[in-house]
C-alpha cells in the first residue's frame, strides 16, 4: 500500500535511538550526527519506490558529506511478514548498493514510530541543532527513476546546512507503508 509522509513539522527535535547497524556495530543519533545536519532515512530492502532510487540515495548522501551532513537508514518493516527486509537481507541489500552510511535495524519498531515514519522511502532531515527541517522527497521519481530530475532532497539539505533552515515549500515522499507488526 502507498503512503505519503505529512508536511514538515518544523523544528521539531530528532529522537535518539541505540540500533544495530549491518556493520555488527551499535549506533546512536549521536554517531551519525553531521556538523552541518543530519539526514535519517526510514528504508527498507523489498520496496518497489526504495529499489527505484537506492542508487541515486547513496550519491546523495555522499554529496551531502562534504557540506558537513551526517546519514543514517533505518529498516523498520516487520521481518517475520517481509523476509526479504530481514537483518541478513539488509546486509546483502547495504553490500550491493554500496552504503557509506549505517543501515540499522529497528526491530521493535520503537524509533519509525518515535519518528512518525510512514513510508519507504521517508527522509527527516535535520540541521545542526538536531531540528527538522526538511520531510520532502528525494525527487520526483515514484517506481520509476526519473533521470535529471531536480535534487529536492540534496539542495534542501545543503540550504539547511548553509542556514539551518529548510524550504517552506517541499512535496511530501511517497512509498509502500511501514510494516507494522502491531498497527496503531
Amino acid at each position: 500500500m502507498a503512503a505519503e509522509t505529512p508536511v514538515c513539522d518544523f523544528g521539531r527535535k530528532a529522537e535518539d535511538f541505540s540500533l544495530k547497524g549491518t556493520d555488527g556495530k551499535t549506533y546512536s543519533l549521536a554517531d551519525v550526527q553531521g556538523p552541518s545536519g543530519t539526514l535519517v532515512m526510514f528504508i527498507c530492502n523489498h520496496c518497489p519506490y526504495v529499489k527505484a532510487v537506492i542508487g541515486r540515495i547513496v550519491e546523495e548522501v555522499d554529496a551531502l558529506k562534504a557540506h558537513g551532513i551526517g546519514a543514517v537508514a533505518i529498516m523498520s518493516n516487520d521481518t517475520d511478514a517481509y523476509p526479504d527486509d530481514s537483518f541478513d537481507n539488509m546486509k546483502r541489500f547495504a553490500a550491493e548498493h554500496g552504503f557509506t552510511f549505517p543501515y540499522l535495524l529497528d526491530e521493535t519498531q520503537e524509533v519509525a514510530r518515535a519518528y512518525g515514519a510512514v513510508c519507504t522511502p521517508d527522509f527527516f532531515g535535520f540541521n545542526a541543532d538536531l531540528c527538522l527541517q526538511y520531510r520532502g522527497r528525494l525527487d520526483a521519481s515514484k517506481r520509476e527513476p526519473i533521470p535529471d530530475a531536480p535534487r529536492e532532497l540534496f539542495h534542501a539539505m545543503v540550504r539547511v546546512a548553509q542556514t539551518g533552515q529548510g524550504p517552506t515549500d517541499q512535496i511530501p515522499s511517497m512509498g509502500c507503508s511501514i510494516k507494522w507488526r502491531n498497527p496503531a
